[in-house]
């Protein structure tokens, strides 16, 4: 029986290269994203691939995806839990109320609820357990300048894989988090041109395939439950992290 997933931001970047991948080695896969149209782009006509437009800080259009995936394949063995989004770089006293609350309602609420949905189908399915991966950053544990609202989202990630892992062991619900450094999307383009550094410089930094994200994913998901990738650090190999400012 093919083993089943969702994936949330599955419409482009991170997500439509993982979810691709996860198509390609022979998974059923929930594409969770606010637009079907880019979510139809990534399952490209794959009879395996399940459209699931949704909100992921909407808690009723969340159960509603969920509960869909469930329906179709009576199992779900693995979230990636990969959606967020940033927000232009600027200090604390200039960044909008409102922009804070969209970043956490997507990138930590949203996480919530997702992992909340895959926990309760996981702990009632037999036999029991799954996986949740958690999709963190190199913000998880150094800054870009002017990242607050961001970076406070993956920090706190980092909790939540962790309070997950233990929280799951009576339920065989493993926890993990991948934590990702300037893979090639739409999203990192600005990168190759240039980017604020900590020491005040514009510099471009170096890109990795974000294909190697999606095979080290894929490698993640497919340990069997005894066995937890907790944390992995995925990076382009010259980007400014290991003594980053």
């Amino acid at each position: 029986m093919a083993k089943t997933i969702i994936i949330t931001g599955a419409g482009s970047g991170i997500g439509r290269a993982t979810a691709q991948a996860f198509l390609d080695a022979g998974y059923k896969v929930g594409l969770i994203g606010r637009r079907k149209y880019t979510l139809d782009a990534t399952a490209n006509g794959h009879e395996n691939a399940l459209a699931l437009p949704c909100d992921v800080s909407d808690a009723d259009a969340v159960e509603t995806a969920f509960s869909t995936a469930f329906s179709n394949w009576g199992r779900l063995d693995v979230l990636f839990n990969n959606a967020g989004i940033g927000s232009p770089a600027m200090p604390i006293d200039e960044i909008p109320v409102q922009t804070w609350l969209d970043v956490v309602n997507i990138n930590l609420t949203g996480s919530f609820l997702c992992a909340r949905a895959a926990f309760a189908l996981m702990r009632a399915q037999s036999p029991q357990g799954g996986r949740i991966i958690n999709n963190g950053s190199i913000s998880a544990h150094a800054p870009r300048p002017g990242s607050l609202p961001y970076t406070s989202t993956k920090h706190a990630i980092t909790g939540l894989t962790k309070t997950l892992s233990l929280d799951g062991r009576p339920f065989d619900i493993a926890c993990s988090q991948i934590d990702i450094g300037n893979a090639l999307t739409d999203m990192a383009i600005p990168m190759t041109k240039g980017v604020p550094q900590a020491d005040g410089t514009i510099k471009a930094e170096a890109t990795m395939d974000v294909a190697h994200v999606a095979d080290a994913v894929l490698h993640m998901a497919n340990l069997p439950l005894e066995t937890n990738v907790q944390f992995m650090t995925i990076m382009a190999s010259k980007m400014p992290f290991v003594g980053r400012g």
